[in-house]
């Protein structure tokens, strides 16, 4: 039975949030979750839960009960993604579809990565597989907007972060200068579980000392990354400690490191050249924290996607080290609060 998109639309969202459950689990991959569907039954689902281990239709089918087997030909899978078509570290999803003797196919987004592009799409067409395309495509690809510009643009996604003052203003120079809540740490530290990768330009590394780690928050810890080109950061700081995987974009230093690569980024297109080599280590997701000076020279290049700040509503500096300037024409905005904090995420449309 033709059912329409919006008859659809249930277990298209269904498949999203699934997905989400391996934010941070399986970048570079994307997030796909998969749901059988019987009639109006659910008889099935399954996500991607970590990089390299079994994809989203390899689980979904494997969820089915004993009882409900016999059902899964005459069932309909729904997938935020396109089946696989290669062979990786696992075998083509689509050829589990087919072996399955699925019927019908509903997907929100084809795979936009040159393996795939649509192949599987043709396989399961040309033997007589019914696929719909398109369902809430716009969110599928907000969804997988780290996947698809690591594909497209061969670079990872950029999410600039900063905290600023009710003034504008991030800090006073020379001093650590807490703005955020407790509360609104633990967010930021979410989004840092989230990330591939974290950058820091070197007086940010020297004044406030990060760890770049998501303590509040569980998951993987992400690559660590300094901007340090003048061999300023002091020896004694977390960002050389050498206790994790950590990129310092400078010259060496004496000592024995086994976790740290010192990086030499050429003259011009630096921020360029970082980026290519992160895409090319399977780093699709950049988190830039700071400072003013590192996030404008990001903005002045386009090379962001989103842009996500915290304004404490309730403290005013008066004075100190301004924050970057928004581009002339800023991406569409959301806006929430915890408390006097008010955070704005800005971000460019997914391309395709």
């Amino acid at each position: 039975m033709t059912r329409s998109a919006d008859a659809h639309q249930p277990y298209i969202r269904r498949c999203f949030d699934l997905a989400r459950r391996a934010t941070g689990a399986v970048s570079p991959n994307p997030l796909v979750g998969a749901v059988l569907v019987h009639g109006d039954r659910i008889i099935g689902e399954g996500w991607h839960q970590r990089y390299g281990q079994a994809h989203a239709e390899i689980n979904a089918v494997a969820s089915v009960s004993a009882a409900d087997r016999h059902l899964i030909p005459a069932a309909r899978l729904y997938c935020n993604l396109e089946p696989c078509f290669h062979y990786g570290k696992t075998p083509p999803c689509v050829d589990l579809v087919l072996r399955e003797g699925i019927r019908q196919v509903i997907i929100s987004n084809t795979d936009p990565n040159p393996k795939v592009a649509g192949q599987s799409v043709q396989k399961m067409c040309a033997a007589g597989v019914e696929v719909v395309t398109g369902v809430l495509e716009a969110e599928g690809a907000r969804l997988n907007r780290a996947f698809f510009t690591w594909i497209s643009k061969k670079r990872p996604l950029v999410i600039l972060k900063w905290a600023q003052s009710a003034d504008g203003y991030v800090g006073r120079a020379g001093e650590q200068t807490p703005i955020s809540s407790l509360n609104t740490q633990r967010l930021t530290h979410r989004w840092r579980a989230a990330a591939d990768a974290i950058l820091v330009g070197a007086h940010t590394a020297r004044v406030d000392n990060p760890r770049l780690d998501n303590r509040l928050y569980p998951g993987a810890a992400p690559l660590r990354i300094a901007l340090d080109r003048g061999g300023i950061i002091p020896a004694g700081h977390h960002l050389l400690d050498d206790s994790r995987p950590t990129w310092i974009a400078g010259p060496a230093r004496p000592g024995r490191f086994a976790q740290t690569l010192f990086v030499d980024l050429p003259t011009e297109n630096p921020l360029e050249n970082l980026l290519e080599r992160l895409a090319e280590a399977n780093y699709a997701i950049l988190y830039v924290e700071g400072g003013p000076a590192t996030h404008q020279s990001f903005i002045d290049r386009g090379l962001f996607d989103e842009l996500r700040i915290i304004t404490n509503t309730e403290l005013y500096l008066g004075d100190g080290l301004p924050a970057a300037t928004l581009p002339a024409r800023p991406p569409h905005r959301e806006s929430s609060r915890i408390g006097a904090d008010r955070i704005d995420i800005f971000y460019q449309e997914p391309n395709r």
